[in-house]
């Protein structure tokens, strides 16, 4: 039980409740406009980014961040030039991005470890300049989603009719965009870029079982991320097992109970 109270401890705590916060808000749009494997897209990319860091020199976290806001960008320019096969833009980047991820792999073999922390999460091992960065993307998310709420509800549910209204719809996909490349390429020294996208999507499935309005999915898909982060973190650390692979299996059981629970009721 000491764990619970050490400082890398408290560290991967706070880390893990500021991804709480910002996975979830960002997911429930990803959600309901159908990009739900952006997670993973972004999530190479910025694989490939952490290992020119370590190759480099560079802040590994920061590389990583800068190249999943360039592949952003590049997925909204590939989805305007593919409107009919959008999907076509997640598939051409995630080749890209593990393609490069594969390359810098090869050319540095010895900080292939330090990358592969980075691959299943390493929540223990944030520092205050991590702590710094995902407090910061935090803020960011927030204010964001709270100035535009009811521009990304319209967007979300149809795009083409926040085309018609006059919404500034390229501006608003890009601003999803960035703030899910933001997002990812912060979480997964959390909970590892192979497992990102499940705090980006389970907890808006469970909430979308859930609520009756927009609105409250929105806030129960936050609470059920953050549930699943503390008690995936106490579990993990009282058993000595994965972090990262502890609140992801917490957050299928959820999803697993909220069905199991929704299919006993009476209609």
């Amino acid at each position: 039980m000491e764990i619970l109270f050490s400082d890398f401890f408290q560290r991967a705590l706070a880390g893990g409740l500021l991804i709480g916060i910002t996975a979830p808000l960002i997911g429930v749009f990803l959600v309901l406009r159908r990009l739900s494997m952006i997670g993973d897209t972004l999530a190479h990319v910025t694989i490939a980014g952490v290992a020119l860091g370590f190759l480099t020199g560079f802040y590994p976290l920061g590389a990583g961040l800068i190249f999943a806001v360039a592949a952003s960008f590049a997925i909204e320019k590939l989805r305007k030039a593919y409107k009919s096969y959008a999907e076509l833009s997640i598939a051409i980047i995630m080749s890209g991005g593990v393609a490069l991820a594969s390359l810098f792999f090869t050319l540095g073999k010895g900080y292939n470890a330090d990358v592969m922390s980075y691959l299943f999460g390493s929540i223990y091992t944030l520092d205050n300049m991590d702590l710094i960065v995902v407090g910061l993307v935090t803020i960011a998310v927030v204010v964001v989603v709270t100035l535009f709420f009811k521009e990304f509800f319209l967007l979300s549910f149809e795009e083409d009719a926040a085309s018609v209204s006059g919404l500034p719809v390229k501006l608003l996909n890009m601003l999803i965009t960035i703030l899910t490349a933001l997002v990812i390429s912060t979480a997964i020294k959390i909970v590892g870029s192979l497992l990102v996208s499940a705090l980006l999507t389970i907890p808006v499935a469970i909430s979308l079982l859930l609520s009756r309005s927009f609105k409250s999915s929105v806030i129960l898909s936050v609470i059920i991320a953050e549930i699943a982060v503390v008690g995936g973190l106490v579990v993990a650390g009282i058993w000595n097992l994965a972090p990262g692979a502890t609140i992801v299996l917490l957050l299928i059981a959820l999803l697993a109970l909220t069905l199991i629970g929704k299919k006993g009721l009476p209609a």
